[in-house]
């Protein structure tokens, strides 16, 4: 899986993306995030309100629920807001 992370969340991190292989017991955007929130107290504090980042698979906006998968591009961004 592609990881790619924008705004404050490069920051926090500290990279702007990485591959990565998921676990077989993760297989959704929402244990993803508490998969990752576990890699060290970097991504601990990138997302430590996970209700405060969007995420998006293959280049589409995506919920909890919504499946992932190794090979998957998954972007990380907080919330966007027009104008």
């Amino acid at each position: 899986m592609r990881l790619l992370y924008f705004a404050w969340l490069k920051q926090k991190v500290g990279h702007a993306e990485e591959e990565v292989t998921l676990p077989e017991a993760v297989t959704n955007v929402e244990q993803l995030l508490a998969w990752l929130a576990q890699r060290g107290d970097n991504y601990a504090a990138a997302l430590s309100d996970p209700k405060s980042v969007r995420v998006a698979v293959n280049q589409e906006y995506a919920r909890p629920a919504d499946p992932v998968q190794n090979g998957d591009e998954v972007a990380l961004f907080p919330p966007v807001t027009g104008g």
